[in-house]
């Protein structure tokens, strides 16, 4: 499938800068309220301590020390990392059918990353703790604490995309200048302080490393590799331990930073009339895809239900029965086949393929790919190899302090989209030219 839109002009690009949309005050809104939501919540947990959550501690505390809060946190790194996957993709590859939202996947990883990080910073309860316990703890716990290589590598990814970002960025900023407003002027020659036409091609190289470099990462750190190392490494956790994890969280990843780009993509298509810029083609590739990660997510979860219930260790035995008699699991699961079913039937008879529709899709499989993560850090804490205190586990239900923290994070990336995208161009100028220069592996 190949998508060409080198007939828009530059107006078009700029529009989301040079004008308002009628939607964008109420988005806007409700984002402030959302955001308003959570810091009153989250004044609360400041107030009184994580006691405010559903947290607690083992055996005698009775719940478990983890619970939406890192669920949370591993669903936006996969959103992060999967979203700078398919950028760098479709430019080491050479996928143009998707660089109309090769930058939105790029802005998406930077909002999710910095959600990420936001978990970390409420989950340690107070945010001093951060500068006090964390960093200075860093230089000699960072060879061998998985968690603080979490914060390491989750670092170098932001700073990776903010560099990918930068570099191609300037070339937009140049030459649509006489198309950006004035009052950014500053901010402007910052962003291109020593900017040459010489240094086109040498950036395009530059990016194409960075590109590599960031399809190589992907299986072995984040969220193919450090991540699901701290769970599939710890053998006394029957639930976390074993190999399939990274592949899974992998898988899951992908499955969610699709989604997440078609429901951006969508509301820039449909708020400033974008119709030609992202054509209905580019969706329809991204649900196929969509439904290949999804596939994936599917297997990689029958794998570790079979293995777990079939001549397994008591353990584990015990915990794949527990997920599986856990009714909020399926649910996580029906809403990820409910999506694979639409695709599917979609290849089978396009006519039923609708942007609201593979919308509303992506939205599910964004809530079941949440759940599932979340009922994975939980069931793996509360079904351990061993029983501190001898105490039974205690039932987990999320509070309303760390619900509100979805609905925060959720509208710091809208507030995020929509601060942005009166700045810089979300979509790069090359995906308009038919006649920029092409770089080749070197």
């Amino acid at each position: 499938m190949s998508v060409d839109v080198t007939g828009v002009d530059r107006e078009t690009l700029v529009r989301p800068i040079q004008t308002r949309s009628k939607y964008t005050v109420a988005v806007l809104l409700a984002a402030l309220a959302g955001l308003g939501i959570w810091l009153y919540f989250y004044l609360q947990q400041l107030q009184h301590g994580l006691i405010v959550t559903h947290l607690g501690d083992w055996g005698s505390g009775g719940g478990v020390p983890w619970g939406l809060y890192i669920g949370a946190f591993i669903w936006w790194v996969g959103i992060a990392h999967g979203g700078i996957i398919l950028s760098a993709a479709v430019r080491l590859l050479g996928m143009d059918t998707y660089q109309p939202v090769a930058r939105m996947a790029e802005l998406l990883t930077i909002a999710a990353l910095s959600c990420a990080g936001l978990y970390i910073l409420i989950h340690v309860g107070r945010p001093d703790r951060l500068v006090t316990s964390v960093l200075p703890a860093w230089p000699w716990r960072v060879h061998w604490s998985p968690l603080v290589w979490d914060v390491t590598v989750i670092t170098a990814y932001f700073v990776l995309t903010a560099t990918y970002l930068l570099l191609t960025i300037r070339y937009d900023i140049v030459r649509l200048r006489d198309r950006l407003p004035d009052r950014f002027e500053p901010l402007y020659e910052a962003l291109t302080i020593g900017y040459t036409e010489k240094e086109d091609a040498v950036v395009e190289r530059m990016v194409w490393w960075l590109a590599f470099a960031i399809i190589i990462m992907a299986p072995l750190l984040l969220h193919g590799g450090v991540i699901p190392w701290l769970f599939a490494l710890l053998p006394s956790m029957a639930g976390w331990a074993g190999g399939v994890q990274g592949p899974s969280f992998l898988s899951i990843a992908l499955t969610s930073a699709v989604s997440g780009i078609i429901i951006v993509a969508a509301a820039f298509r449909y708020a400033y009339d974008w119709e030609e810029l992202i054509p209905t083609q580019v969706f329809y590739g991204l649900s196929k895809w969509l439904g290949f990660f999804g596939l994936l997510f599917l297997w990689l979860q029958l794998q570790q239900v079979i293995t777990g219930i079939f001549a397994a260790p008591t353990t584990l035995q015990h915990a794949t029965e527990v997920k599986i008699a856990t009714p909020i699991y399926w649910v996580a699961i029906g809403l990820v086949i409910l999506a694979e079913l639409y695709v599917f039937a979609c290849a089978l008879k396009a006519d039923l393929f609708t942007i609201p529709r593979i919308v509303a899709v992506s939205v599910l499989v964004l809530v079941g790919t949440l759940i599932e993560k979340t009922l994975f850090v939980v069931e793996g804490l509360q079904h351990a190899h061993f029983q501190l205190y001898d105490a039974v586990p205690g039932v987990y239900v999320p509070s309303v302090v760390e619900l509100s923290s979805v609905l925060g994070a959720v509208s710091i990336v809208v507030l995020f989209f929509l601060g942005v995208s009166k700045v810089i161009p979300v979509v790069e100028l090359h995906a308009i030219e038919g006649d920029h220069e092409e770089v080749s592996d070197p």
